[in-house]
Formats: C-alpha cells, sequence, structure tokens
C-alpha cells in the first residue's frame, strides 16, 4: 500500500544459532577449512543446511561439500574486500536490514511470533542480520569492482549470436505497450464524513485508553499487511512514502499521542509514533478508504462512455482524452502510456515494455486478445492506490515472443554477452585466487567434486 521500498524476493534467514545447529548433531563443533586467515565452521555448514532445508531449497550436490565451498568463496570475496579497502555503509546495511525484518515479520504474522519462532529478541535478530547483511553488500561491492570495465561492441555481440546453438539463442517473451485512460468514481461527501468520524472514534478510544492503537489497527486497518503487525510499517525514510503520508510521520514527538487524521491517495489514516532513529522512523498507522457506491462506479462507466464516444465520431484523438480526461497522474502527461515498475531487476524496469504477467490483471485481461491499435470497452480496476477507478487501454504494440534477433533485441543480447563474460571473470578470478591463498581442509571434507576443483592443492 504505502510505498515503502522492498524487495520480495526471499531473504537469507542466517539466523539460527550455531548452537542450536550443532545441538542436532550431538557433537562439539570444529573448524573443517580454514581459507587465508578465516575458518570455517562445522556449526556454520550445519546452519545453511538447515536453514535451506526450511525454505525447501534442493542443492545440487552432497550439502557437506557445496555448502562449505560457497562458504570459502564468500572468504575469498571478503579478503579481497579488505585488500581493496572496500565499504559499505552503515546506513545502506540498515536499510536491507529494516527490509528483512519488516518482511520476516509480515510472513510470519508478528514481531512475537518472529521473536518466538528464533528465540531471540528483535534486537538480537537485527544484530545478526546486521553481519550477514553487510558481508553481502561488500561481496556485491567486489564482484561489481571486478565486471565493471566489462564493455561489448556490436560486432562482438553479433559474433556471440552467430556461434549461439538455435535452441540456446535467448526467448524474449511478448512484450506489450499499453495506454490507459482513467477516471476515478466520485466519493460523496457523506461516505468523507463517514470514514473521518470512525477515525476519530479510534483517536477517542485510544485516548481515554479503551484500545490500544494496535489492537484498533489489527480489527480495522484497511492496509491488510501493516494490520497484521498491528499497523506498524518499520523503520523507514521520508522518501519511502508519500509526501502527506511522510510529513505527518516525521512530525510526530509523542509515541502516547495519535495524529490528526491525514488523507493520502490511499485514502485517510491515524499514525502513532513508535520510535525515531536518526533519519528513520517507526510508525504505526489505521488506514480507512472511503467506499464507492454502485451509483457512483455506474455514473463513471457512462462518463468514460461518453468521452469514447467523442473518440468514436473523431470529435478528439484517444491521446487527446486523455490529455483532458485521464485521471491516472502518473500516465496522463505521458499520453497515457503505462511503465513497467514491476521488477528492478528487470530489463524493462522503467520502459513502456510490459510482458503479460507484469501487467495489472484486469488489464491483460483485457489486452490478451486486442489487436494493435484497437480500443477496449471501459472497464472496472484496481489502481495502484487499491482503489476501484474506471479504465479503457488501447494496445499500443506488440511484439510476439520469439528467439532474440540483432535487429528488434540488441540490448537484450548485448546484456547476456555482459553477463556471460561477467560469469567467466568471476570463475578465472575464483581460481587465480585459489592458487595464492592459503586453504586447509580437514580430513572427511575434501572428498568431493567441487565446483572448482583448486580447493584441494596436489
Amino acid at each position: 500500500m504505502i510505498r515503502i521500498l522492498r524487495t520480495f524476493a526471499m531473504a537469507s534467514l542466517l539466523l539460527c544459532t550455531a548452537v542450536s545447529a550443532v545441538a542436532q548433531d550431538n557433537v562439539v563443533d570444529e573448524v573443517i577449512w580454514v581459507v587465508g586467515d578465516e575458518a570455517i565452521l562445522k556449526s556454520d555448514v550445519e546452519q545453511m543446511r538447515l536453514e535451506a532445508q526450511s525454505m525447501g531449497q534442493r542443492l545440487n550436490g552432497d550439502p557437506y561439500c557445496v555448502l562449505p565451498e560457497q562458504l570459502a568463496i564468500q572468504k575469498l570475496f571478503l579478503q579481497q574486500a579488505a585488500i581493496d579497502s572496500v565499504e559499505v555503509t552503515d546506513n545502506e546495511v540498515l536499510q536491507q536490514v529494516d527490509m528483512k525484518v519488516n518482511y520476516f515479520i509480515q510472513q510470519i504474522g508478528s514481531k512475537e511470533k518472529l521473536e518466538e519462532y528464533f528465540g531471540k529478541t528483535l534486537s538480537q535478530i537485527r544484530e545478526q542480520l546486521f553481519e550477514v547483511e553487510k558481508n553481502d553488500l561488500t561481496i556485491r561491492e567486489v564482484r561489481q569492482s571486478l565486471v565493471k570495465d566489462i564493455k561489448v561492441t556490436p560486432a562482438q555481440v553479433r559474433r556471440y549470436v552467430k556461434d549461439l546453438p538455435e535452441d540456446s539463442i535467448p526467448f524474449i517473451p511478448t512484450q506489450l505497450e499499453v495506454q490507459i485512460l482513467v477516471r476515478r468514481p466520485n466519493i460523496s461527501p457523506e461516505e468523507i464524513n463517514r470514514v473521518k468520524d470512525e477515525l476519530r472514534g479510534y483517536t477517542e478510544r485510544i485516548n481515554k485508553g479503551e484500545a490500544q492503537f494496535s489492537t484498533l489497527a489489527l480489527l480495522h486497518s484497511e492496509d491488510r499487511g501493516s494490520a497484521q503487525k498491528g499497523g506498524e510499517l518499520g523503520f523507514s525514510l521520508r522518501t519511502d512514502w508519500v509526501p502527506e503520508f511522510a510529513t505527518a510521520a516525521f512530525n510526530l514527538t509523542d509515541p502516547k499521542a495519535v495524529s490528526k487524521i491525514i488523507e493520502t491517495e490511499y485514502g485517510f489514516h491515524i499514525l502513532q509514533l513508535i520510535e525515531k532513529r536518526g533519519e528513520r522512523v517507526n510508525v504505526r498507522h489505521i488506514l480507512l478508504r472511503p467506499k464507492v457506491s454502485d451509483e457512483e462506479l455506474t455514473n463513471c462507466l457512462a462518463q468514460m462512455d461518453s468521452i469514447m464516444d467523442g473518440v468514436a465520431k473523431g470529435e478528439y484523438t484517444f491521446d487527446d482524452a486523455i490529455s483532458f480526461g485521464s485521471q491516472d497522474k502518473d500516465t496522463r502527461a505521458n499520453y497515457g502510456i503505462m511503465v513497467n515498475k514491476t521488477d528492478m531487476r528487470s530489463d524493462l524496469y522503467g520502459t513502456p515494455k510490459f510482458e503479460m504477467k507484469d501487467l495489472p490483471p484486469e488489464v491483460a485481461k483485457v489486452v490478451a486478445n486486442m489487436k494493435v491499435g484497437e480500443l477496449s470497452r471501459p472497464f472496472i480496476m484496481v489502481d495502484n492506490s487499491d482503489k476501484e477507478v474506471v479504465a479503457v487501454v488501447r494496445l499500443k504494440s506488440k511484439v510476439n515472443g520469439h528467439r532474440a534477433t540483432m535487429q528488434e533485441d540488441y540490448q537484450a543480447l548485448q546484456n547476456a554477452l555482459i553477463e556471460k563474460q561477467s560469469s567467466e571473470k568471476i570463475d578465472q578470478w575464483i581460481r587465480d585466487m585459489q592458487k595464492k591463498t592459503y586453504v586447509h581442509i580437514n580430513d572427511g571434507w575434501s572428498n568431493c567434486e567441487f565446483q572448482y576443483p583448486g580447493w584441494v592443492k596436489e
């Protein structure tokens, strides 16, 4: 709901204690590998094995071979970071920790359940995560520094494609560009007053000590993600939230007080301060959204029909209709062209191109059988603010799924070649580091088919 910057990839759960991991085998912990001047403990490996098992991850090989090697590679990167004085800031690390903790709480249900699950306080979990995230970010910096100078020319990309077997050429899924015109149903003053009165009632009950803010958030907040955590949003920067919400949150000073009612594009909120920490603040909130009546939705559909009749009669173009009639602030100024903000790791992120799976479900359903240039009929959808709106879309362009070609997909092929060369350079770097790094592996741990055989010196 609120624009908190989060990553929804499954994070590393390195929160199991070495003691509990070792206890499962009923053996005393021991050093099993030494890489440079860093030791790898049996408990480290057992910890990773249990983590992978709990997450349903399948390892490609014997875990007591695969996992120590993964840890050894991490040691090589961290040692290189020390040599090159690679550092990440505490602020960067804390941002990652906050995202991970918030994600864990969302998945498990509450802060208390998280603490119970791991047998640690939230502060202890954060401390352990801090070291994990610091190492991860440091390793990422080292990897990026090793491949930062890799560049490829069009001639190299052409040779790369020419030498690829047909079935190894990257497959580009169907991509579409979509224009959208959006109208928002009116909401009656009576409905807005009803929502505000309800929030005022919650504030009065909290101030009188009749109810806890977190309890009311759990029962009534329409931001269901935070409601499960008593309305708590986690430590966030000012830029993580929409301006109105951020201003209200950072102006809070008394943890016992409840803010005045705040209106944002998502609805109406009341807030309560939990804790301030430097440039971050943690608040809880209750969100209520005014309800759109069937009559207002019908009126909005009729209004959209009227606009589209003007397009059909040639009184103005669809682009014109978007410019004067669309109420979607994110697309109106760009002739309604939707921008892909689904996955920051995707080559399509920030572009007007979408794969079908990345479009809003209602839009994907409508455009699935449309021809390029065709306009849809008005339909109801839920927008980024989780509000019902009426929309019309036009399929601006469509490129069917195909094997990548230099003419249509040069960027994708260039990225594939850069990724290949980067992987090869990292692989060679690891092999070179093996030759000049002291490595000792205890008996019983070296009889493995390692990905990089150079761990065991002849």
